[in-house]
């Protein structure tokens, strides 16, 4: 056999009897969570487009967008992952040298699962392949320093998800990721230098694009069955040698994965709060600061800190913004949290953001840098004009696997998101179907979401 049919045969294998409740409850906490990311993201200048786009191209309305209208399920997957992933404020996973957001397989595994008819328990099963494919792979096949993008490994692991969903066999399954898996090789582009619209829209595509691939496998086309390990196959071309033993692997990496706290890139997070804390506690006034000096771990040195990634203090952008850690550390001071309001262009453009932004340092620390994944560890000082200076060290923060997100913070974080665009009383129908998610068929949780504006009403099962 194959790598790829070895995968093949672990997809197959799998039912929702294989899920802990543990990895069951971890799933829907993210299925919420990017729900709330998605609802808050529907003004998103980039996402009116694609919807303009898909409006004018039409398509077999047999799948729901999120916010009204259906469409053919590939291109719904494009649709709702963009709105997922537009405030990059979905969950990460940490690898030793990738990082990746596997909630990203989401608008993915809802449009394969409502086109197929899928239950809850089928949708739940299916998005627990695509974390496991895919944050597998960034643990032992990572590209980022090869030039390429995280989005590389997310094309195997929505194509598996997406062909589970669609009840494909074990050798169209097969296809469907070999085709994906050879055509949609990303480049890291995307998110260095000037950042472009694209930095949100990376996913989404390889979520459109994996999810055709699978329909493709389904009507009997194809793909290079030595993918991984053929001549000039993935681990030739790209990521050299690994292994993984599929027979071996669980349903479970969910478990391992993170939920953002604030709306800024996921190695600022224990950043972010140690600077909230450093302000709340101190009653630091952002006219009093004459210096902040962050020392951190390489990754985010090199993406967010000015590293290898670019510049990071010339910023006028939301994609530019979210992916700067002096611009994030300069509007938590001033406004005492970084969330979606921080990101419109009238704030960014700020004269005392793009002052404050300028006095941020951030240094690269070797210490904290041997610490991750495990923690994401950093030290943060804020000197004043008077003299004073306020130091914080941290590990984590609220969010990170050891000090996991509630219910409670997941529901309070989707309701802030979502309470401008949904009445109270479908929020909560939304929250319920969620959490008993197995209950329903995922055409039941679709309706709603096709239909946010619309009063509350009862649904199939």
């Amino acid at each position: 056999m194959t790598e790829v049919q070895k995968l093949a045969r672990f997809i197959q294998s799998k039912s929702y009897d294989d899920l802990s409740p543990a990895a069951i409850k971890e799933l829907k906490i993210r299925l919420l969570d990017s729900i709330g990311c998605a609802i808050a993201a529907q003004n998103g200048a980039p996402v009116k487009k694609i919807k303009q786009l898909i409006s004018e191209f039409g398509g077999n309305p047999s799948v729901s967008l999120i916010g009204g209208g259906k469409t053919a399920p590939d291109r719904a997957a494009f649709y709702n992952s963009a709105l997922i992933r537009y405030l990059d404020f979905n969950d990460s996973y940490l690898a030793k040298k990738e990082t990746c957001h596997p909630s990203d397989n989401i608008g993915s595994v809802l449009a394969a699962s409502e086109f197929a008819d899928r239950n809850g328990k089928d949708f739940l099963t299916a998005l627990a392949i695509a974390y496991q494919v895919q944050c597998r792979l960034s643990d032992v096949a990572p590209v980022r320093d090869k030039g390429f993008d995280h989005t590389v490994q997310g094309a195997y692991g929505a194509a598996a998800a997406v062909s589970y969903a669609l009840g494909l066999t074990k050798e169209e399954t097969a296809h469907a990721i070999a085709i994906a898996g050879t055509a949609y090789n990303a480049l890291r582009v995307t998110r260095t230098g000037n950042l472009s619209n694209w930095k949100g829209l990376a996913f989404p595509s390889t979520g459109w694009t994996s999810t055709h691939s699978a329909f493709l496998a389904k009507y009997g086309i194809t793909g290079p069955e030595e993918v991984f390990e053929g001549n000039k196959g993935f681990k030739e071309s790209i990521a050299g040698d690994f292994e993984i033993d599929w027979e071996k692997e669980n349903l479970e990496i969910v478990t391992h994965t993170i939920i953002k706290k604030y709306n800024a890139e996921i190695h600022s997070q224990s950043s972010l709060e140690g600077v909230q804390e450093l302000i709340q506690r101190n009653n630091i006034r952002p006219e009093d600061v004459k210096k902040i000096v962050l020392n951190t771990f390489d990754v985010a040195y090199n993406i967010i800190g000015g590293g290898e990634e670019g510049g990071k203090k010339n910023i006028r952008t939301k994609e530019e913004a979210d992916h700067s850690l002096p611009y994030m550390i300069s509007v938590m001071i001033l406004d005492g949290n970084v969330l979606p309001d921080q990101y419109k262009a009238s704030r960014i453009l700020k004269e005392d953001v793009q002052q404050l932004l300028q006095k941020v340092q951030v240094n690269k620390k070797t210490g904290y840098s041997e610490r991750f994944p495990g923690q994401m560890a950093c030290d943060i000082t804020i000197s004043l004009k008077d003299g004073r200076q306020f130091s914080i060290e941290k590990k984590d923060y609220e969010g990170f696997h050891t000090r996991r997100a509630s219910w409670d913070t997941i529901i309070d974080k989707f309701n802030n998101l979502s309470k401008a665009f949904v009445k109270r009383e479908v929020l909560e129908k939304i929250i319920a179907t969620v959490q008993n998610l197995e209950k329903y068929k995922i055409s039941g949780l679709m309706e709603i979401l096709e239909n946010l504006r619309q009063p509350v009403f009862e649904f199939n099962h």
